[in-house]
């Protein structure tokens, strides 16, 4: 059996990295090393996971520097013999070994506004395009795995930032009232200066993490946007007209 040698961030944050030699078995992938580390070595070990696949977003870590879900890491894309450096995501206050407190999501997510819908036709329904209903289901993929609030600088590297950046996995959350045919919600609501929609400077780095392929750059950030300007261009107050 092949073992893989594994560099592991033990401890809260005056903790150190440990190292490990893992026997594992063709076709794993990184979170099941983990497990075999956890019933023979280190049984103490603290990691968050759920379904193994690829769908709950519970087992975000940072492996060899890049944001990934361990379950849909492959070991055979390693070099053989090489480190495998797992730590935990740094962007959010770490509890233990790869635990960190995601609480800061939960506490943005309730201040997004909730779609209105306009009330339904006389004849009891709703009608939407196909490229809207496609739009929306995009956005909708999101697992909360929290990997493009990860990488995204703004906050990453400034704490300070927090308060006032709502961050791509919430800016997508946004957009996706936001261009809801249906939504009634005012556009002041959905482009509040408060959700620091300005602070995003374009760099992808969270469309090029993201485990379901959204684009939340090019679909959810760059309209989002264009909307702002649009709202906010003192040429429209002046001389009028409406996106």
């Amino acid at each position: 059996m092949p073992t893989a040698h594994l560099r592991v961030w033990r401890g809260e944050d005056d903790g150190d990295y440990y190292e490990y030699d893992v026997e594992y078995g063709e076709g794993m992938v990184v979170l099941d090393v983990v497990h075999l580390l956890q019933a023979h070595q280190a049984p103490d070990f603290a990691v968050r996971w759920n379904c193994k696949a690829g769908k709950c977003g519970s087992c975000s870590a940072e492996v060899n520097g890049q944001p990934r879900l361990m379950c849909m890491t492959r070991m055979n894309t390693f070099i053989p013999g090489e480190t495998i450096t797992i730590a935990p995501l740094k962007t959010y206050p770490l509890i233990r070994d790869l635990v960190t407190d995601v609480s800061y999501n939960y506490e943005i997510a309730q201040t997004i506004p909730e779609l209105k819908p306009r009330p339904r036709e006389a004849d009891g329904t709703h009608r939407m395009g196909q490229v809207d209903i496609d739009r929306g289901q995009e956005f909708r993929k999101c697992i909360e795995c929290f990997l493009c609030m990860d990488v995204c600088h703004v906050i990453r590297d400034h704490e300070e930032n927090k308060r006032e950046f709502a961050g791509p996995r919430f800016f997508i959350s946004l957009a996706n009232v936001a261009m809801h045919p249906l939504d009634t919600n005012p556009q002041s609501a959905l482009l509040d200066p408060a959700f620091g929609l300005s602070y995003c400077n374009i760099t992808k780095c969270c469309t090029e993490v993201c485990p379901e392929g959204i684009h939340i750059t090019d679909n959810g950030i760059i309209p989002m946007k264009e909307r702002s300007i649009d709202r906010w261009d003192p040429l429209r107050k002046i001389f009028g007209g409406s996106r």
